[in-house]
């Protein structure tokens, strides 16, 4: 009976039926080659195998198997579904993303497809044969040949003593650990001695079940009891509320090594890729060779090997990365950890899929069975109210680990120091003065701006003209290293103009500063002070940004400046000053989520300060220091900024208390755009009424020469987003009939951050 299969390309697409050649072995998830439009060699996936012929005559036939072992399991592909209906998108775009590229080559012939298709590093193995793993008879044939051959006596007794615990999962070593000539082992061989087997090279990982953990304080005790109470009475997703430097990862370490022991996998999701090179060498201490890191910044290879490592892993492995590392193949996961869960970093916005890693988490840990720790010194509302509300599990650690105290904050208003002369550069005195005591008793120093460059914007004093890009709709930043103004969006550089070219006088000013002009300042303020700059000009690689931060935790920087790069989850025990130099522009956002995204960033960041005895100080800078934000901040209230936040969304109905769907639309002609976006929100409209909102121009409204217009949905929580979804692709499908606007591209995102 003929067989056909529903494969996956990694496209924007469904699935295409194709033939199974008679005689071809093929499973659900293998990975195959197959032909798509006239000429074009795709890597596809078998999504389905069954016997119905499909409605059309020419049917194409799958080309060939290309891995021995399926790339997906029932479990993943159940993830990849539920990612493409919640964040309405295509499975095919997820395919897209989640693999890497290596393992999904394309091509427009055989020749180019076979190219590109991944081969796995090999490297030679090799054994004693069978009638020499005798010890007894090893030693005499040794004690034989000793006089005539004694180099081959020398090298057969390396061998034979090599490390059992050294060897791979086949009894065999790997070639590069033996210290014998190629000319040797090839005389080995052909004497009948050793065996040599060419295999992929693999991480053998030891299992042991030994590990050297920290001790744990009372409250960190009690807090890992409630998170195994919570899981045992099957909540099995727990929130660990810990106040900075409270020793959130010493818990994590109890829990990954109970999982371990167990033969689980466990994924230890982390924002940022900057994290990891910290976080990992602390847990390699603890748990040896069984922890692996997974992140974008690896190269192509490495993330392939390590795809088709956990592909064949027999479990008991910890994988440290961000949020693409969900998508690995953990077969036998136990456990998900996810670390400082509130960041917005979790969410994927440039491209389908949208999603947020913290949320697919949860998921794939419930599709494996497997429990899900969120953790963070600042909880994203959304889940610390599903901890109000019962769904989640909670615990909180209120005190510091160890002798450390939390930090002193000093609140200074800018206004009140430009008016008594206090103010140098962008440094008020109080600030000025806690870094100079610092710096004098051989301590360090953290000064956060969340602006980078040296000026947001130049202009012209006399006639108000400020320079934009020609390309976006935002001002160009001056870059004082690179000598020139740059758009961050679209990339477009330019000189710095030596006259206003409205009015013609040469009253050029920089105006605002960014991380670039902090830098300079506090290098002449403090000429004696080693200052370095963490932002995304200087850390333009992963070796870039590793050397700044090694340098500042080794003590040979004093003073770092940096953007929100600098709150995340660091643990230098020499810092006890950090300066946030401009809170207001955290403020002043104008998104519903800007009261507790401030909060969130100056908690963070304030601490960085005082990690080991002594009392750290935080200096705030603002012009607002009536705002109730810095009040919570001042007194580390989190109970009362999610008091009151959660008040006012729940009047107007934002998350938690309702789910947002964004829609962005796009055009080169902003009349057009105009035109397609109105009739777009009728019609939503007409199955939503004022659920509807907008269209609007967002913040930035043209980018690379493009429009852009937003609507939003809000569908609140207890109605049906599976019906919420089903209405508007029947109003996309409409839009799409639509030939004027044919040409207005149309982006979902489900839960925008």
């Amino acid at each position: 009976m003929p067989r056909y299969a529903d494969i996956l390309l990694p496209l924007a697409q469904p699935t295409y039926s194709f033939s199974v050649p008679e005689g071809m072995k093929l499973g659900v998830g293998d990975a195959v080659a197959v032909q798509f439009g006239p000429r074009n060699i795709y890597t596809g996936i078998v999504w389905r195998l069954h016997d119905q012929k499909p409605d059309f005559k020419r049917i194409k036939s799958v080309g060939r198997r290309l891995y021995s072992e399926p790339l997906l399991d029932q479990g993943q592909m159940r993830l990849w579904e539920w990612v493409a209906e919640y964040y309405m998108c295509t499975v095919g775009e997820v395919m897209r993303m989640a693999l890497p590229s290596l393992i999904k080559p394309q091509g427009s012939t055989e020749e180019d497809f076979r190219a590109d298709e991944f081969r796995p590093r090999t490297e030679a193995y090799l054994r004693l044969n069978d009638e020499w793993q005798d010890r007894d008879t090893l030693r005499a044939e040794c004690e034989r040949i000793a006089r005539r051959a004694p180099r081959r006596k020398e090298s057969l007794e390396q061998i034979a003593d090599f490390p059992s615990e050294r060897l791979n999962s086949f009894g065999e070593i790997p070639r590069r650990l033996v210290d014998c000539d190629s000319a040797m082992l090839s005389a080995l061989r052909k004497a009948g001695y050793i065996s040599v087997t060419e295999r992929e090279r693999t991480i053998e990982i030891a299992h042991e079940n030994m590990f050297s953990l920290p001790q744990l304080t009372s409250k960190q005790t009690q807090a890992l009891a409630q998170i195994e109470q919570s899981w045992a009475q099957n909540r099995n997703v727990h929130l660990l509320h810990g106040i900075t430097g409270s020793g959130k990862t010493e818990v994590y370490m109890h829990l990954i090594a109970k999982a371990l022991s167990e033969e689980k996998d466990v994924l230890l999701l982390l924002p940022e890729i900057a994290l990891t090179s910290q976080l990992i060498s602390r847990l390699e201490r603890v748990f040896g060779s069984r922890v692996t890191a997974y992140h974008s910044k690896l190269t192509n290879l490495r993330r392939t090997e390590i795809y088709f490592r956990m592909m064949r892993s027999r479990g008991g492995e910890l994988i440290v990365g961000a949020r693409s590392a969900i998508f690995l193949p953990l077969r036998h996961l136990g456990l998900v950890i996810v670390d400082e869960e509130h960041d917005s970093s979790y969410k994927q916005t440039d491209t389908a899929p949208r999603y947020n890693g913290r949320d697919c988490a949860t998921i794939l840990a419930s599709i494996y069975g497997g429990k899900t720790l969120l953790s963070s010194a600042t909880p994203a509302l959304e889940s610390y109210a599903n901890a109000l509300w019962g769904k989640y599990g909670y615990s909180y650690l209120d005190e510091r680990y160890g002798e450390a105290r939390p930090p002193r904050i000093i609140l200074s208003e800018t206004m009140r120091s430009v008016k008594r002369g206090e103010r140098k550069a962008h440094f008020n005195q109080p600030l000025l003065k806690a870094i100079s005591e610092a710096l004098e008793q051989g301590e360090q120093v953290m000064l956060f701006q969340n602006r980078r460059g040296f000026s947001p914007y130049v202009g012209c004093k006399e006639c108000g003209w400020t320079l934009r890009c020609p390309n976006c709709n935002v001002t160009l930043t001056l870059h004082r290293d690179k000598n020139r103004m740059e758009c961050h969006y679209c990339g477009h550089t330019t000189e710095i103009p030596r006259v206003c070219p409205q009015c013609q006088r040469a009253d050029i000013h920089t105006m605002g500063f960014g991380t670039e002009r902090v830098e300079e300042a506090i290098s002449e303020l403090f000429p004696e002070a080693r200052v370095a700059r963490l932002d995304r000009d200087t850390s333009t690689s992963m070796s870039a940004y590793n050397r700044i931060i090694k340098d500042f935790e080794s003590g040979q920087t004093d003073i770092l400046v940096g953007t929100q790069m600098i709150t995340k989850g660091f643990d230098f025990g020499r810092v006890s000053v950090v300066g946030i130099l401009n809170a207001d522009n955290m403020i002043s956002s104008p998104d519903f989520r800007s009261s507790e995204r401030a909060f969130q960033l100056m908690t963070q960041v304030a601490g960085r300060a005082g990690r080991r005895e002594k009392e750290g100080v935080v200096v705030l800078q603002t012009s607002e220091a009536d705002n109730p934000v810095i009040g919570w901040v001042m007194r580390a209230d989190y109970d009362a900024m999610a008091r009151s936040e959660l008040q006012e969304r729940h009047q107007f109905a934002y998350p938690p208390y309702s789910h947002i769907i964004q829609f962005t639309m796009r055009h080169e002609d902003a009349r057009l755009l105009l035109g397609g976006a109105t009739l777009f929100a009728e019609r939503l409209r007409k199955s939503f009424g004022r659920r509807v909102i907008g269209p609007v121009a967002p913040p930035i409204d043209r980018i690379r020469g493009i429009y852009a217009l937003c609507i939003m949905l809000k569908i609140e929580s207890g109605r049906s987003m599976s019906k919420a979804r089903e209405l508007i692709r029947k109003v996309m499908g409409e839009m799409e009939g639509e030939k004027m606007y044919k040409s207005v591209t149309i982006s979902i995102d489900v839960d925008p951050q």
